[in-house]
C-alpha cells in the first residue's frame, strides 16, 4: 500500500447494511474525482455472521485490492446469535472488530460502535496492539446517535459521518446519494444522524496521518461489477432469453438479466434446476433466439449433459460459469479458480466449445459480446468464466466505454430463398450437418422456415440428422466440428487480442495468470519494477481455444515465469504445459486457495522467491518452484 490512497473497510453483521453503505461510500469517492475498487467478504452461513467490504480509492486507476488497509469502521454484529465465549462460532458481536485487526496497517484508524461493544468485550491485548501499531482508536456510540434521531439500523450512517469527519470528506456527496435513493422522511432522518456523528467526531482531537487523496475525472464515470458488465454485454449483443436457477455468485448475472430483459422484449425464466435451465436456453436458441444460461460450479456440473447436446446438435448458446471454492458446496461465497478443468472438459467426448476468462469489468463486457458472436457465428456453445472476486468487486469505468452499437443479428442462419438453393436429402430434409463446409460451420435453418426441416439428435447423425454409426460419417462429422476451433483460433488471432500485456516488452522475467487475478498481478509488476526488477506480465483470457501463440511468444521472451492462480492444483499452468510442454522447467507456481484473492505483496514475495531463491514465508499462499529447481 502506498501513502497516497485510502483503503476503508466497513465491517458488521449480515443485515447491518454493510453492502449498501459501502456502495454509497464508494460512489461518493468516485463522484469526488477518485478511482475506486471494492473487495467484498461475506459468510456462506444462512444465519448470517461477520461481513465486510473494503473500498480502495486513489487519484490513479485502481486494479486490485491493496496490501492491507488503513481505516476500519467496525459496527459490531448487531444480529449475532451467539454472544457467549463458549459458543461454537465464538463471540460473534465482536468479530467485525477482532477478525479485521490482522490486516490493519500501522498508523491506521479504528472507529468502533461503543454502543454495541463494551470495553470488556474487546480482546485483552487490544490496547497493547493498538499502541504497538500506532493505531488511532475512536470509540463512538453510533447506536445511541442513530436511536436519538431515528432507528438503530441507521448506525451505519453515523459511521459514515464519523469517517467523513476524520478524513475531511465533504458530506454533500453522501447527502446527494441519500436524496437519490431514499424517501424524503427517511432521507431527513439519515441526514440528522450523519451530521450529528460528524459534528461529534469533528470536535475530537485528531493526530492521525490517514487522508483522502484528491482527483478529477475527465469523463463521466459509472460504478460496475463484472456481473453488470456480463449482463449488459449480453443485452447489447441481442440476447433475449435467459433461464437459470439461483446459486451464488452466478445469481447476480441472472438477477440483472431478469430485471432488464423485459425492457427489451425478452424473457427470463427461473426453473427447477440447472439441467432444465440449460435445456430451456438450448430450446430457445434452436427456435432462433439468442439465449444464455449459467450457474456456479455445482450447478454447472448439472449442465454437463445439455452442454454436450449443444455441441453435437450445434446449437449456439452462451453459458456463464461463476466459480467459487469447491469441491461440492465448498465455500460458496469465497473466490477460487478451481473450476478451470471442469469448464474446459465437462460433458461427453471431445470438447467443442469456446471459453473466455475476462480479467476485469471492461473485458467482461467485451468478451461476453464476443462469446455471443462466436457462438452464433459457428453454432457452438461459448462459456464466460469468472469468479466470486470479479462478481463482488466494484470499480469505476468511463461511461462512454459502453457507447457501442447493439447487435440483433441472429448469426449464421439462412433465409428461405437461400434454403431453396441449399443441399437437401431425397426425403426433402435440409442437410443441416453437411460434411464439407467453410470453417466447419454448417448452414443453419430456423424451425418454421420453408425448406428448413431437419432432425436434431444427441446421437451421431447424417447430414440431415438421422442417427448414424457409419465410421466414415462419424469421422467426417467429428473433423468438421473440431475444425471450428481451428477457425475460431485463427479469427481470434487476427482480431484485437483479449490478452493483457503489462510492463516492458524486453523484460527478462515474467508473471502469468488468467482471469480475475490479472489486475493484482499488474499492480505487483508495477511494485517490482519500482524496486528495480526487470519483469512483465501476461493475463490470459482465451482458454479454449488457448491463446497458444501469444503465450509461447511471452514464455520464449523471458528466462523464468511465475504462474499465479487461485487453486491448489495449478490447473492453468497444467493447461499451458499440455500445449507448450517445453516451457515446464521455466515455470514456477504461486497458488492461493484460502478463500481470499491475492494481494499484490504476496505476488511480489512469490516472484522474489522465484528469481532470488529466497524462502517464501507467507502462510496465505503456496509457492511451487519450477521442475528441476
Amino acid at each position: 500500500m502506498t501513502g497516497n490512497e485510502l483503503i476503508w473497510r466497513i465491517a458488521g453483521g449480515s443485515g447491518d447494511g454493510i453492502d449498501s453503505t459501502s456502495q454509497n461510500f464508494t460512489k461518493a469517492l468516485m463522484r469526488a474525482g477518485l478511482h475506486v475498487f471494492t473487495h467484498r467478504h461475506y459468510p456462506s452461513r444462512i444465519r448470517g455472521g461477520h461481513t465486510y467490504v473494503e473500498v480502495r480509492a486513489r487519484e490513479e486507476p485502481v486494479q486490485s485490492r491493496g496490501d492491507g488497509y488503513n481505516f476500519l469502521l467496525s459496527l459490531g454484529d448487531s444480529f449475532a446469535r451467539n454472544p457467549q465465549d463458549d459458543a461454537y462460532y465464538g463471540t460473534e458481536e465482536v468479530k467485525p472488530l477482532t477478525e479485521n485487526l490482522d490486516d490493519l496497517n500501522e498508523g491506521g484508524i479504528i472507529v468502533y460502535d461503543s454502543g454495541l461493544l463494551d470495553e470488556e468485550d474487546l480482546p485483552e491485548d487490544f490496547d497493547e496492539r493498538a499502541e504497538a501499531n500506532d493505531w488511532h482508536v475512536y470509540p463512538l456510540d453510533l447506536r445511541s446517535i442513530a436511536k436519538e434521531h431515528g432507528r438503530e439500523v441507521m448506525r451505519n450512517t453515523a459511521g459514515v459521518g464519523a469517517t467523513a469527519a476524520l478524513l475531511g470528506i465533504d458530506l454533500r456527496y453522501f447527502k446527494e446519494l441519500m436524496a437519490e435513493s431514499m424517501p424524503e422522511d427517511v432521507y431527513e432522518t439519515n441526514v440528522d444522524v450523519l451530521e450529528d456523528a460528524h459534528e461529534r467526531v469533528a470536535e475530537m482531537d485528531h493526530d492521525h496521518d490517514v487522508s483522502v487523496p484528491t482527483g478529477d475525472h475527465e469523463t463521466e464515470q459509472v460504478l460496475l461489477s463484472a456481473s453488470n458488465a456480463i449482463a449488459y454485454g449480453a443485452l447489447d449483443e441481442g440476447c433475449r432469453f435467459i433461464a437459470g436457477y439461483p446459486m451464488t455468485p452466478w445469481t447476480e448475472v441472472f438477477t440483472l438479466m431478469s430485471q432488464h430483459l423485459p425492457e427489451f422484449g425478452g424473457v427470463a425464466e427461473q426453473v427447477e434446476d440447472e439441467i432444465a435451465a440449460a435445456s430451456l436456453a438450448l430450446g430457445a436458441s434452436h427456435a432462433g433466439v439468442k439465449a444464455m444460461s449459467g450457474s456456479s460450479g455445482g450447478g454447472f456440473a448439472l449442465m454437463s449433459e445439455p452442454l454436450g447436446l449443444a455441441e453435437i446438435t450445434e446449437t449456439p448458446v452462451v453459458l456463464v460459469e461463476a466459480a467459487r471454492a469447491g469441491p461440492s458446496t465448498g465455500m460458496p461465497t469465497k473466490p477460487e479458480q478451481g473450476d478451470l478443468e471442469h469448464v474446459l472438459y465437462t460433458s461427453q467426448g471431445d470438447s467443442n466449445r469456446v471459453v473466455f476468462a475476462p480479467g476485469n469489468v471492461a473485458e467482461a463486457y467485451e468478451q461476453t459480446r464476443k462469446a455471443f458472436e462466436l457462438a452464433y457465428g459457428y453454432h457452438i456453445p461459448a462459456i464466460v468464466m469468472y469468479d466470486q472476486k470479479l462478481s463482488g468487486e466494484l470499480r469505476n469505468v468511463d461511461a462512454d466505454f459502453f457507447d457501442r452499437e447493439p447487435n440483433p443479428d441472429p448469426g449464421a442462419t439462412l433465409t428461405e430463398d437461400e434454403l431453396s438453393e441449399a443441399a437437401h436429402h431425397a426425403s426433402g430434409k435440409f442437410q443441416r450437418y453437411q460434411h464439407d463446409t467453410p470453417a466447419g460451420a454448417s448452414p443453419r435453418s430456423i424451425p418454421g422456415q420453408r425448406g428448413g426441416r431437419f432432425l436434431a439428435s444427441g446421437n451421431e447423425h447424417t447430414p440431415e440428422g438421422h442417427i448414424s454409426e457409419d465410421p466414415g460419417n462419424r469421422v467426417a462429422q467429428m473433423n468438421r466440428r473440431m475444425e471450428k476451433l481451428d477457425s475460431i483460433e485463427q479469427e481470434l488471432a487476427e482480431s484485437a487480442s483479449h490478452q493483457s500485456h503489462h510492463g516492458d516488452e524486453d523484460a527478462t522475467y515474467g508473471i502469468m495468470t488468467f482471469g480475475s487475478q490479472q489486475g493484482t498481478v499488474e499492480e505487483a509488476v508495477d511494485q517490482l519494477r519500482a524496486d528495480g526488477h526487470d519483469v512483465k506480465s501476461l493475463g490470459v483470457s482465451d482458454l479454449m481455444p488457448l491463446a497458444t501463440e501469444e503465450i509461447e511468444a511471452f514464455l520464449e521472451s523471458v528466462d523464468e515465469c511465475l504462474v499465479v492462480e487461485m487453486n491448489a492444483s495449478a490447473q492453468f499452468k497444467g493447461l499451458v504445459q499440455r500445449e507448450l510442454g517445453r516451457f515446464g522447467p521455466t515455470m514456477s507456481s504461486l497458488l492461493k486457495y484460502n478463500g481470499n484473492p491475492f494481494e499484490p505483496a504476496e505476488i511480489v514475495e512469490g516472484f522474489e522467491a522465484t528469481i532470488n531463491g529466497t524462502e517464501f514465508e507467507r502462510s496465505t499462499a503456496r509457492f511451487q518452484p519450477a521442475a528441476g529447481d
